[in-house]
C-alpha cells in the first residue's frame, strides 16, 4: 500500500509539485466552481477556458515557454473575450451564449494557428493538455497566489454572490454591488483558468473547475457545505489522477480529469442530494 499511495509522492520531486499544483488548482478551481453552477454558467467557463488560448499563444509568440508572457497573455484575452461576449448580447438580438459560442471557437482556431506558427506539435500538446508533471518554482507561486486571492474574494462577496444566486433582481434592487460583483467573479474565472492552463492546458483546466462543483451538488444543499466539497473532491481527483498516471502510465493531466468525472458518476448514483440511487429508493411514510 505504501509504495502504491506514498512511494511515488515521496521519492519523486516532480511528483511532489504536481500535488501541490493540483492541491492550488482545487482550492481556488472548485468554489469558483460551485457559483459558475449555481448561476447557471457552467458553459460559459468553458467558452472562458478556450478565450485565453489565443493570448497565452501570442505571449508563446513573442516569448516562447514563458510563464509571465503566456499568463498576462490569457489573463486580457479571458477578460477582452468575456466584455464582448457582454456587449455582443446586450447591444445585438444574440444571447450571451450563443455570442461566447462563436467567441470559443474564434478563439481556439486563432490559438491554436499562433501556436503552430513558431511550434512544433509538442509545444502545441503542452499549450492544449498542459504539462502538470513539469511544474517549475515560479508556476507553484502562481497557482498558490491565485488560489489565495480567490478564496479571500470569494470570502468578502460571498454574500452578494449567494444573493446573486438566488435572486439578482431583488440585488440590484437594494445594492449597487451587483454589477461590481459580476465583474470581480469573471475575473475570479478568468484567473483561475489561466492558473489551471498552465498545469492542464486550455482543454482541460476547466475540468478541475466544474467536475468538482457538479459532484459536490449531490452532497450538500448548503453553499459552504457545497464549496468544501468541491475542494475535497478536486484534491482527491488530483492525487488519484496523478497516482494513475504514475502507475498505469497515463498522460497526468487527462487522467486526472478521468478521476474527476468518476468521482462525478459516483456522486451522481450514491450523492444524498439528488443521487439517483436516493431517488429510486422507497421514501418513509408521508415523506415525499
Amino acid at each position: 500500500m505504501f509504495d502504491f499511495l506514498i512511494a511515488p509522492f515521496s521519492e519523486f520531486a516532480f511528483m511532489q509539485r504536481a500535488l501541490v499544483g493540483t492541491i492550488a488548482i482545487a482550492l481556488g478551481g472548485g468554489p469558483v466552481g460551485v457559483f459558475l453552477m449555481l448561476r447557471r454558467m457552467s458553459l460559459t467557463g468553458d467558452a472562458m477556458a478556450h478565450a485565453i488560448l489565443p493570448g497565452a499563444a501570442f505571449g508563446y509568440l513573442l516569448a516562447g515557454l514563458s510563464l509571465p508572457a503566456m499568463t498576462i497573455g490569457g489573463l486580457i484575452a479571458g477578460v477582452v473575450v468575456a466584455i464582448a461576449a457582454g456587449l455582443v448580447s446586450r447591444l445585438t438580438t444574440l444571447k450571451e451564449d450563443a455570442s461566447l459560442a462563436a467567441f470559443y471557437l474564434l478563439s481556439l482556431a486563432l490559438g491554436v494557428t499562433i501556436v503552430s506558427l513558431r511550434g512544433s506539435n509538442v509545444d502545441l500538446l503542452h499549450v492544449l493538455f498542459g504539462t502538470v508533471l513539469a511544474l517549475d518554482d515560479s508556476t507553484l507561486l502562481l497557482l498558490a497566489s491565485i488560489s489565495s486571492i480567490t478564496l479571500v474574494a470569494l470570502a468578502v462577496l460571498y454574500r452578494p454572490l449567494v444573493l446573486e444566486c438566488v435572486d439578482p433582481t431583488f440585488l440590484r434592487s437594494v445594492s449597487r454591488t451587483g454589477t461590481p460583483t459580476h465583474l470581480i467573479f469573471l475575473g475570479l474565472v478568468v484567473m483561475n483558468l489561466v492558473g489551471g492552463f498552465h498545469a492542464l492546458g486550455t482543454l482541460l483546466a476547466v475540468g478541475m473547475m466544474m467536475l468538482p462543483a457538479a459532484a459536490a451538488r449531490f452532497w450538500s444543499e448548503d453553499i459552504t457545505i457545497m464549496m468544501l466539497w468541491s475542494i475535497a473532491i478536486g484534491i482527491v481527483s488530483g492525487v488519484g489522477g496523478l497516482l494513475l498516471s504514475f502507475h498505469a502510465e497515463l498522460p497526468a493531466g487527462p487522467a486526472i480529469i478521468l478521476v474527476a468525472g468518476g468521482l462525478y458518476v459516483l456522486s451522481l448514483v450514491f450523492g444524498r442530494e439528488g443521487g439517483l440511487l436516493w431517488l429510486v429508493m422507497p421514501g418513509r411514510h408521508l415523506e415525499a
